[in-house]
């Protein structure tokens, strides 16, 4: 069964992602103006502003769904939230391959792991009783 922790873990994890996303999308001005600056062809620069705001979506559409399960954790099961871990995590390790140790990469690690941990006390079926959820 499922308690306050895992909902605490996923609600951690939510917030991460939410002000990593934010951080992330604020700075897309000074990325843009360095993409103007260079000389990278217009497809690769124009291909870089839209990961660059897509990977601002994802944190914070993610963090939505790990607020959303934290709430609502019957909406999934502990296979579902355990895969959910390893899309920060997939980023942070991409991070860490390219900049090495940076602190974005140190943000969606940490993600992933409290989502990983809390993946794995949820409910196998998500069918289960949660403790401290009304029926």
């Amino acid at each position: 069964m499922a308690g306050w922790f895992p909902r605490f873990l996923l609600t951690l994890s939510s917030l991460i992602l939410a002000v990593g996303g934010v951080m992330h999308a604020a700075a897309y001005g000074k990325a843009v103006a360095a993409i103007t600056e260079s000389n990278l062809p217009v497809f690769f620069g124009s291909a870089l502003k839209a990961f660059w705001l897509g990977d601002s979506a994802t944190m914070i559409l993610l963090a939505a769904i790990y607020g959303w399960i934290a709430v609502r954790p019957r909406a999934a099961a502990k296979s579902v939230v355990v895969l959910l871990a390893f899309l920060p995590a997939s980023t942070a390790v991409l991070l860490y391959a390219f900049f090495g140790a940076f602190f974005a990469a140190h943000m969606l690690l940490a993600a992933a792991v409290l989502t990983f941990a809390a993946g794995l006390q949820f409910p196998v079926f998500g069918h289960e009783p949660i403790v401290g959820e009304p029926s």
